[in-house]
């Protein structure tokens, strides 16, 4: 799977969060990231160029701050020019069909203030309804957002169980059960590069995938117990 993370930021080198995120991203054939203001600073879209960069992936991200319950101009203006009918909709306009297709989004004020009674009043799962509309007019499959809330105030184990979500959200599968969950994390533990690890961490990042393991067994042993008392 390849994942193509389209960012819309018009500061992002001034932005903790974007930087965080970017710096998480190792040089992979299968992420590509297309900051928009930096490649068209003038404004002028190569649609041409976008509409084939959408076509060699199989998921789409969009990743913004949340400005005004909506996106930053750029991206909004990239939606008008890239995602046209004969294209992404439409007669003939299915070169998107069976994509997928999710939001990153930076939001300034804590979580408890989106929702009935907070200052915001709705849920970013309300705001976000155009968002949703476009994939179901273009026939790609919604992923659940990948929400940050307050950034700069997270805490360091915070922003570790973040790198983890972001991580997870750009590269695994489109399952939240357990066992896709198991395999990504054993899959990144063993793609580790034991160089860059200190004395005896390879044993640890070892110990780390059999307990996964372990822990498999033993849910999958209480699995089939329950079957047969169900049975």
């Amino acid at each position: 799977m390849k994942t193509l993370v389209i960012i819309s930021h018009p500061e992002i080198t001034e932005s903790g969060s974007q930087q965080f995120l970017l710096s998480s991203i190792a040089d992979s054939e299968m992420i590509t990231v297309h900051h928009l203001e930096g490649t068209y600073p003038d404004g002028n879209i190569d649609v041409v160029t976008e509409q084939k960069l959408l076509k060699q992936h199989d998921r789409i991200v969009f990743q913004f701050p949340f400005y005004w319950y909506s996106s930053p101009p750029m991206l909004k203006q990239w939606q008008d020019e890239v995602l046209i009918d004969g294209f992404a909709y439409g007669r003939n306009g299915h070169q998107l069909k069976g994509k997928e297709f999710g939001l990153v989004l930076s939001i300034g004020v804590s979580e408890s203030e989106y929702q009935a009674g907070g200052r915001e009043a709705f849920s970013i799962h309300e705001l976000t309804k155009p968002f949703q509309a476009v994939a179901f007019k273009t026939g790609m499959t919604y992923l659940k957002s990948c929400l940050i809330y307050q950034f700069p105030y997270m805490t360091e184990s915070q922003k570790m169980t973040l790198l983890i979500d972001y991580q997870q959200f750009l590269t695994r599968a489109a399952d939240d059960s357990l066992f896709t969950r198991e395999n990504w994390l054993i899959d990144q533990l063993l793609k580790t590069n034991k160089e860059t690890l200190a004395h005896g961490d390879d044993l640890l990042l070892q110990h780390a995938i059999e307990a996964i393991e372990e822990n498999r067994d033993t849910i999958d042993g209480l699995k089939m117990v329950l079957d047969e008392m169900n049975g």
